[in-house]
This record gives C-alpha cells, structure tokens and sequence, in this order.
C-alpha cells in the first residue's frame, strides 16, 4: 500500500474522535481556558506533528499541554516546554526562531519534524497507555511519510516506549526495548540512531533535571551524528 502523505495524515489527526476521554477534556480547556488567554479561540481538536518534510531529524514529545498546543494548534507551541524546545532548535539551527507562540507566528523548521506519541492534551498529562495505542498508528504513518529521517529525539521514557512500538521490524530487529537515559544513544539496526532527553516540562527545567547545557548538548549530539555520514 503506498505511504499516505504527511497531508492526509494531518487531516486524519484533526478529526479523530477515537479516545472519548481525551476529546471531552480537550473541549472543557478549550471553552473554560485559562484567564489569560479568555480572548483567545483555543484549538481544541487532536494536534498533528508539523515540520520538513524532508526532515533528518524527528523529534518525539509525549502529548499536547492543555494551554498550549491544545490552545495553539501546533506541538509545543504557545507553552513553557515549547520555549525550551525551539530555543534548543534555534541555537542547532533547526528552527528560524527562537520562540514559538502560536502557529501563525513564522516559524519554520529546517530539517526537523516535531510529533508526539499522543495527539490530545490528557488529564494531569497523562494519556493511558490504551490511549497511547490508539495513537500509534498515526506516529507509525508519518514514519512512512518521513524518508530522510536519521535521528529520533525521544523527550522522555513514554515517548521512547512509543517510538520503539512503531518502528519497521528491520530496525530494530533482535533487540529488546531500551532503556531511558538522558543522553543515551541507541543505534538502530538500519543505520538510524535515538538520542534521548528529558522532556522540557516544568517539573524537570524547574528542578533543574533538565538544565538548558544539558538541552543543548543532546542536539550537539544530533548535529554530531548527522555530520558523519
């Protein structure tokens, strides 16, 4: 069957009303919203990944926040963990800006995708790992609609179990699901390298878990990697 295009899956995305839960806390955020943004019309609807589409480098985040992608539109736009990401990009030159805050705003990424393993903002941040399932199949198409990737950037332990889960068997073929480590490095059977961060939430920049060194040198480690071949 061929591939369907990044395109069509976008649109999938948008109208999927496959997990009851998270579409009717989706709309609640989106008609209660935050006081700050009460002028605002929030997005409301499952949140597609969006980047190059001859993209080498895909980087996999966990779910949309309730006021941020989930009120913007687009992945990590318009939220704390989205001006941790796209500095990060801009400084590796993955990115034309430094800051996103809603997806009109310019931005435009050179050589990177952006996705995550879950396309509704869930309850308390966390999606069901049924929920997770339910998602894969579109994580999976845009695998097939991404030729060129090289590197997957996992942002946390959810995002490389779901990754994992969906890559071709040729890939990872005899070997067992990793384990996460910020930093790590695993390479893949096809010649395809997952590099692993913590994920810019709050709870780990705020504790300083995650500090903006340690953020820049796994995409220096990306950089790295693309370089050598």
């Amino acid at each position: 069957m061929r591939p369907k295009n990044l395109d069509q899956i976008k649109r999938e995305i948008e109208s999927c009303e496959r997990c009851p839960r998270l579409r009717k806390h989706c709309r609640s955020v989106a008609r209660e919203k935050r006081k700050q943004f009460e002028n605002e019309e929030y997005w409301g609807k499952p949140v597609p990944g969006f980047g190059d589409p001859f993209a080498k480098v895909l980087v996999v985040g966990l779910a949309p926040a309730a006021h941020g992608a989930n009120r913007t539109g687009r992945m990590f736009t318009g939220d704390q963990s989205g001006l941790w990401l796209y500095r990060a990009l801009f400084k590796a030159g993955f990115s034309t800006q430094a800051e996103s805050s809603h997806r009109s705003d310019g931005l435009t990424l050179l050589g990177a995708y952006i996705t995550a393993v879950a396309r509704c903002a869930p309850p308390e941040n966390k999606p069901t790992p049924q929920e997770i399932k339910s998602c894969a199949r579109f994580l999976e198409e845009e695998l097939d609609a991404l030729p060129e990737i090289r590197v997957y950037l996992a942002l946390g332990r959810i995002a490389l179990r779901g990754l994992w889960a969906v890559l071709p068997d040729e890939a990872k073929s005899g070997m067992k699901v990793p384990d996460f480590t910020h930093g790590g490095e695993i390479r893949l059977k096809n010649g395809q390298r997952i590099l692993c961060s913590y994920h810019p939430s709050q709870q780990n920049t705020f504790t300083k878990k995650l500090t903006e060194p340690m953020f820049d040198k796994v995409f220096e480690q990306v950089k790295i990697f693309l370089q050598t071949k």
